[in-house]
């Protein structure tokens, strides 16, 4: 059977653009049109020379980098043996997400369109551009752009005369069917988060690795603002193989308190089983789920109902709603005039999925249960650093993980779903506690050279890597490991302090910390870079060293590249955009790496 016309491949790890695509898709349906949704890293990017029509969504982050799902699609799209008619036969557009307020604004979409267009592809409309600092956020530029967009398919695939289009406020048929069984199976064949128990090859987010939790200690000091969590897995029988720098993703679950609120609200059996089965050609059932399921199942470890409802959840909950006051509300949500309100009512308090059911207690009691799949995204796993080495710790994997806790103006505090179902857990008593996982390769990578010197800077809980790093090198025998470590206070929050003192003792690691919150006027990593910029200069131009930068991704980076700058203009002597040609020359050659997170 030949693949729907219209493909949406999303770039991103946002929300934002998996909403835009799911939006895009629905309206597809709507016309008439087929249509697949993808993500670019679920993609075989070489199947795109047979698509007839794409559109890309896509995030920009970092230093105008793609983000981590898009970066395999990326170095393929760029490959210079690609002749210039490979997408000759394709129609394209490309929607953009950035931020004004960085200087590489919607890079990636703009290069994006540039490099199709080499290609042979053919542009619909310009790329659409985004914006999160414009007073309505992306749907500013979106809304408009669509409009232009949707014109354009229209006259490439005309709606069939005898299929009209599916008029907005009409709900379009669930890609799901769930059929409830009477009874439940003799036998449950539901597996923690799909987890195979004979898994062939090594774990992947098909067939996680369920690793015993040996430990989950809070390392900062109970007077401390933040609660973080040194947490240990037994890993031996598992096939997990990684080296410094790699990550882990961890597939966290919603809490039985609020599974329980969300089947009362729905009126759902948690205990009830059912049949999963798709309504169209070319969709399939998703792999986490078992066959059969419970809503239990489904709620508890698939349903991310802790997260914050986007745009098109509005959208499909007002064609469902019979309530009319309700229904009004919803629509007003969804409209393009309504962002502001919508915003003020979900995104800045930062309401979930569930709360926003919880306020609209008609609707969500009439919601069909075959409509759950299309309505609520699928949790998505969370990558955390890895923060210990094989060669150290052959049969364990150790993760730094900040339990994520805030208040908003809302009555409940916010809390991150992942770190703090992980918290929440409590190895040793009784039944074993086991956290489905696997690895991936991460953002940093460490020279295999012996006598290669590196520069380490990782504040908070940004030191995990390098926790990794350091023990592989050592164990290794590399000498030249510089680590730049902040936090608040030395008594508070200074994660692995026996450990590094060991190794200076030993002569294994120059070691130097900044303590912000300990003297009058607050010291941090940048301010100790400079104070030992000599130092810095001569090992990454004398010695050829690496630099890694790693941590909250809000100041610190632009803070930390600042220093180097300096650092490049007063100890080399190299004017200032000689020092700005230098350091974009260090990641060019990937001797300076970055790791940041929001």
């Amino acid at each position: 059977m030949p693949n729907p016309p219209l493909l949406v491949l999303f770039g991103s790890q946002t929300g934002t653009a998996q909403d835009v695509s799911e939006r895009l898709g629905r309206e597809a349906r709507r016309r008439r049109l087929g249509c697949r949704v993808q993500a670019l890293d679920s993609y075989s990017v070489v199947n795109l020379i047979n698509e007839p029509l794409v559109i890309f969504v896509c995030a920009t982050t970092g230093q105008g980098d793609p983000p981590d799902n898009m970066k395999n699609f990326w170095r393929f799209i760029f490959r210079k043996n690609l002749p210039s008619t490979s997408l000759c036969q394709m129609d394209f557009a490309v929607l953009g997400l950035g931020d004004s307020s960085y200087a590489k604004f919607n890079f990636v979409a703009k290069k994006l369109h540039r490099r199709l267009l080499q290609l042979g592809a053919n542009a619909l409309l310009p790329a659409c551009l985004g914006d999160d600092q414009h007073e309505l956020g992306p749907d500013a530029a979106i809304d408009p752009w669509l409009q232009d967009l949707w014109e354009k398919v229209r006259r490439l695939y005309p709606t069939p005369v005898d299929l009209p289009v599916i008029p907005p406020g009409v709900p379009l048929p669930p890609k799901f069917t769930l059929q409830f069984l009477q009874e439940a199976p003799s036998a449950s064949s539901e597996e923690p988060h799909g987890a195979n128990p004979d898994p062939q090859g090594p774990p992947s987010a098909l067939q996680p690795f369920l690793a015993p939790m040996v430990a989950n200690q809070r390392v900062t000091g109970p007077s401390h603002f933040q609660d973080v969590r040194l947490i240990e897995f037994d890993i031996t029988g598992s096939s997990l193989s990684f080296a410094a720098g790699d990550v882990v993703l961890i597939q966290p679950s919603n809490s039985a308190g609020h599974v329980q609120k969300f089947c009362q609200l729905l009126g759902l059996d948690p205990d009830q089983c059912f049949v999963l089965q798709p309504r169209e050609p070319g969709v399939s059932c998703p792999s986490r789920l078992p066959q059969p399921c419970s809503v239990r199942h489904l709620v508890s470890q698939y349903l991310d109902i802790a997260s914050v409802p986007r745009r098109s959840f509005f959208e499909l909950l007002a064609c469902l709603s019979p309530h009319e006051l309700e229904r009004e509300k919803l629509l007003e949500f969804s409209s393009a005039q309504g962002q502001e309100e919508l915003c003020e009512y979900c995104s800045r308090p930062r309401r979930s999925i569930l709360e926003v059911l919880c306020d609209f207690p008609h609707t969500a009691g009439a919601i069909p249960p075959d409509y759950l799949l299309d309505l609520i995204p699928a949790i998505r796993p969370r990558a955390f650093s890895i923060a210990s080495s094989l060669l150290a710790c052959p049969s364990r994997l150790q993760i730094l993980v900040a339990v994520v806790q805030y208040q908003t103006r809302l009555k409940e505090p916010r809390r991150g779903l992942c770190s703090s179902w992980l918290a929440s857990l409590a190895p040793g008593q009784g039944r074993p506690v086991r956290v489905p996982l696997w690895v991936q390769p991460g953002g940093l990578a460490f020279p295999e050279t012996l006598n290669t010197p590196v520069i380490m800077v990782g504040p908070g809980t940004g030191v995990a890597p390098f926790h990794a790093a350091i023990q592989e090198r050592v164990a290794q025998g590399q000498t030249g490991n510089f680590l730049f470590f902040g936090c608040r206070r030395r008594d508070q929050d200074f994660y692995w302090e026996a450990e590094w003192r060991d190794l200076e003792k030993r002569g294994c690691l120059t070691l130097v910390t900044a303590f912000s919150q300990e003297q009058d006027q607050k010291v941090y990593v940048q301010h100790r870079l400079q104070e030992h910029g000599p130092l810095v200069w001569e090992l990454l131009d004398r010695q050829g060293a690496y630099f890694y930068l790693a941590g909250n991704a809000k100041y610190m980076p632009a803070d930390v590249s600042e220093a180097l700058t300096s650092i490049f203009q007063e100890e080399g002597g190299l004017s200032g955009p000689d020092a700005a040609t230098y350091l974009a020359r260090l990641q060019r050659t990937l001797r300076f790496q970055t790791e940041t997170w929001a």
